[in-house]
């Protein structure tokens, strides 16, 4: 006996089947939000207040606070103090920032270079909400002598270096087969270090991003999206490579880890920005020198999968500096955005993507190494070579924090 299927609805019903969920759960949203939990606790619950102060700028004897309600509660600022002493404060547009609301406070006060400023706002219930200066700097303003200096600075660490690194080229086509391996799996072991350091990097920026925002989705959401995409884009060039040869797929390669370097140094380069306008860092010779040193080996890990292709690539000279550019020039960028409007949020974003982009090449060069049997990978001259790339990157990293 056969049973007959349900008459299906016609597309209008099914239409207003798909959205009836929805229109009935943001309904009883508004009642919630309206009516709480039919008042019961209303009258118990204390108030949760959340402000955020964002970013401290320092101008003579001015001191301005770019504040965020990161409360579900409206917040009231009342008070203002520098280093526990009350000072006459300014907020506009409102003193009273709804959920999400932001403004800015100016303080008029003289403050001394060099010195700690501790900063805090009390809200009309008495909530304290603080933020330390530890180096009390002016804060750098947008105009050309700040942009040439910000600009300079990234193309000293970000880009020179990287192209200087391709120079090694020559001496890596000539390579054997067995020191080829060797070089990829030093290229792995360098990519690999990035990756984690640009997620260490922004897991602990997710601290500096307001609770609203959800730090951790983003960094989740930015990680996930780019080994997404780049593995869509690697299955493309994957099935033109089998058209077009091995070549042509090393040049995918190149790119894709230029690309992934910058996406890195373009959130390097917000740190260095930001750190240089609030004063945290002496930015002495040292230090660009300890970054052009690190950010060389990115350079060899560019052309390391290029080096037995490049004289059968056309145009491989263009190919080879667009790739520096595409790696280098995000550092630039990344210290003008972070020198003069610095953000976690953006930080913690474009990091997450470089970590997932550099992973991402980093499992493509292993596969492809691997040709389907995984353990021919853990060759002596492999494991050797991966070793060595986590050393050339651990043991440059000295010269930026020395």
């Amino acid at each position: 006996m056969m049973h007959q299927q349900p008459p299906i609805p016609p597309r209008k019903g099914r239409i207003i089947f798909a959205l009836l969920p929805v229109v009935l759960l943001a309904v009883l949203i508004i009642v919630f939000l309206k009516f709480g939990a039919w008042g019961v606790f209303n009258s118990s619950i204390v108030p949760i207040e959340n402000v955020m102060i964002q970013r401290v700028i320092l101008a003579p004897e001015h001191i301005s606070l770019e504040i965020i309600n990161d409360g579900p509660e409206q917040v009231t600022i009342a008070q203002a103090l520098v280093n526990d002493a009350y000072w006459q404060f300014t907020i506009h547009p409102d003193a009273t920032l709804q959920p999400l609301g932001k403004a800015t406070v100016d303080i008029w006060y003289p403050w001394l270079a060099g010195d700690a400023e501790v900063i805090a706002l009390l809200s009309s219930s008495g909530v304290k909400f603080e933020k330390e200066v530890e180096v009390a700097t002016p804060t750098p303003t947008f105009d050309t002598f700040y942009i040439k200096a910000f600009a300079l600075l990234g193309l000293y660490v970000g880009v020179i270096p990287v192209l200087l690194g391709l120079l090694w080229l020559p001496f890596l086509r000539n390579l054997k087969e067995r020191w080829f391996s060797f070089l990829l799996s030093v290229t792995v072991g360098l990519l690999v270090f990035l990756g984690v350091d640009a997620t260490a990097e922004s897991l602990e920026l997710v601290e500096s991003v307001p609770g609203v925002y959800n730090g951790i989705g983003i960094f989740l959401i930015g990680f996930l999206l780019s080994i997404m995409i780049l593995s869509a884009v690697s299955y493309k060039t994957h099935i033109h490579a089998k058209d077009k040869g091995e070549h042509f797929q090393a040049l995918v390669w190149g790119y894709l880890i230029a690309l992934g370097i910058g996406l890195h140094n373009f959130g390097e380069g917000l740190a260095i920005g930001s750190a240089y306008s609030l004063g945290e860092i002496a930015l002495g010779s040292m230090l660009v020198i300890g970054f052009m040193v690190h950010n060389l080996t990115e350079g060899v890990a560019i052309i390391a999968p290029l080096s037995k292709s490049s004289h059968a690539i056309r145009n491989f000279i263009l190919h080879l500096m667009l790739m520096g550019v595409i790696a280098g020039a995000p550092t630039i960028i990344g210290t003008l955005i972070g020198g003069f409007s610095f953000s976690a949020t953006l930080g913690v974003l474009f990091l997450a993507i470089g970590a997932g982009a550099i992973f991402d090449v980093s499992f493509d060069i292993i596969h492809s190494m691997a040709k389907g049997h995984w353990k021919s990978l853990f060759t002596v001259t492999n494991v050797f070579g991966f070793l060595i790339g986590l050393l050339i990157i651990y043991a440059t990293g000295f010269l930026v924090v020395g």
